[in-house]
């Protein structure tokens, strides 16, 4: 009989199982790939929107408190005008890209997540960038004016005369809005992850020493030191880490209730 090409599916021909697993590995990683560049992309677009929109949203920033407050600012630099805009610009594109990146992320992983769960996940993307607005209001205009204050209080106090370079403004500004703005992601990041079965409640319990540390850590970091400060910070990411719990607490409840009713319909 002669021979068309059909191989038997268990033949000498077929793939063998180390291959598949490679096949597949490589594939995750093209896929990953695919998707770094993606947010690559979405980052390029976001500085140069960023750096449209820098000069108002520089306006904005000097009109109001804490900024108001200043007679005038230097540049002591070439560079500083443009380190301004560069630095505007960064903070612009991570407002446009970290919600984007949620979605890759979720793109990433949905096709080993069943059709309820993928729309579950869904969710979180507009969520992420909910919560990246509140962290970024809370530290402008919380955490930043706590800290101008304090350093302001401390020059005045040693009869130093206050004369402040922009880049030195708004590296301090930056250095204390970000890191705080990009916390407040956690809830999210941590339902997300418990959804997708890689956390779960028992494990963020065991971590929460390490955790408080950290959290502390970061607060006594981007405050004035003193106590009133680092706890008027602290307190807030610790609370947002406890809410964390809670959010992996009830998304795990629910799975487990939703396999257990599967499993009753099976029997």
């Amino acid at each position: 009989m002669a021979d068309h090409g059909v191989r038997p599916a268990g033949g000498p021909y077929a793939p063998k199982p180390d291959e598949e697993k490679q096949m597949n590995l490589l594939e995750h990683i093209g896929e990953l790939r695919r998707r770094l560049i993606y947010v690559l992309a979405a980052l390029f677009i976001g500085l140069v929107l960023g750096l449209l929109a820098a000069e108002p949203v520089y306006d904005y920033l000097m009109s109001v408190e804490p900024a108001s407050k200043l007679t005038e600012l230097h540049a002591f630099s070439l560079w500083d005008g443009i380190g301004m805009y560069m630095k505007i610009a960064f903070v612009v594109a991570l407002l446009i890209v970290l919600p984007f990146a949620f979605y890759q992320l979720w793109a990433f992983v949905s096709p080993g997540l069943k059709a309820r769960e993928r729309r579950a996940a869904l969710g979180y993307v507009p969520l992420a960038f909910v919560m990246l607005a509140v962290g970024l209001a809370f530290s402008y205009f919380v955490v930043f004016p706590l800290a101008f204050d304090f350093t302001t209080h401390v020059s005045r106090s040693l009869d130093l005369e206050e004369t402040y370079g922009i880049a030195q403004y708004f590296s301090f500004m930056f250095n204390i809005i970000v890191p705080i703005s990009l916390l407040f992601e956690l809830p999210i990041l941590v339902m997300f992850l418990t959804r997708i079965g890689i956390l779960n409640p028992a494990r963020l319990r065991k971590m929460r020493r390490y955790a408080y540390f950290g959290l502390i850590f970061v607060g006594v970091l981007v405050t004035p030191p003193d106590f009133i400060s680092d706890m008027l910070v602290a307190l807030p990411l610790i609370l947002l880490y406890e809410f964390s719990v809670y959010m992996a607490s009830s998304v795990h409840r629910r799975m487990q209730r939703r396999e257990g009713r599967l499993k009753e319909d099976e029997n």
